[in-house]
């Protein structure tokens, strides 16, 4: 839904603006759904994850199980597609900046995937009655690792902003 509307809206730029030095519908979709989870993930990594870690290990445990399938959901759509629209802006403009971005962007995937789901498998796996210092200890880890992926999603969209000054 979110998709729909940021394409609408660059379809309006790009029609008011036909040239090829223009904002394209890829090139903007790429720059917002990659400031979308940038600052998802940036939100998570300096707000939501230290005041979750306040928490007595019970209600940690919780709140982790709680929030983590949703924001993997949202930030999964969010890598994808502004991965699919910087390889776009990638293929119409030939600027290898929108490729490092789509790269980045993509490379939350087998990252997470590969890095993170063995983190995640064991904080799903874990009963309430399991929390304590093995738990905590996976949930700081697990930061500790959500933070590799704010710093591809922050690389990429300094990528793709870079990429439109550039074709100005």
């Amino acid at each position: 839904m979110l998709f729909i509307g940021v394409t609408a809206m660059a379809q309006t730029l790009s029609a008011a603006h036909a040239d090829s030095s223009s904002i394209g519908t890829a090139d903007l979709s790429a720059l917002v759904l990659a400031t979308l989870f940038a600052g998802a993930a940036v939100y998570i990594l300096i707000a939501e994850q230290p005041a979750r870690l306040m928490l007595d290990d019970g209600p940690l445990l919780r709140h982790w199980q709680e929030s983590y399938p949703r924001a993997a959901r949202m930030q999964a759509s969010l890598a994808v597609l502004a991965a699919v629209a910087g390889g776009l802006a990638f293929w119409r403009r030939r600027d290898p900046f929108w490729l490092f971005g789509a790269a980045l962007m993509l490379a939350n995937l087998p990252f997470t995937l590969i890095v993170i789901a063995p983190v995640n498998e064991a904080l799903l796996a874990s009963s309430l009655d399991q929390a304590g210092a093995v738990s905590r200890a996976l949930i700081e880890r697990w930061g500790a690792l959500h933070a590799w992926r704010a710093g591809f999603a922050v690389l990429a969209l300094a990528a793709f902003a870079g990429a439109l000054v550039r074709a100005r």
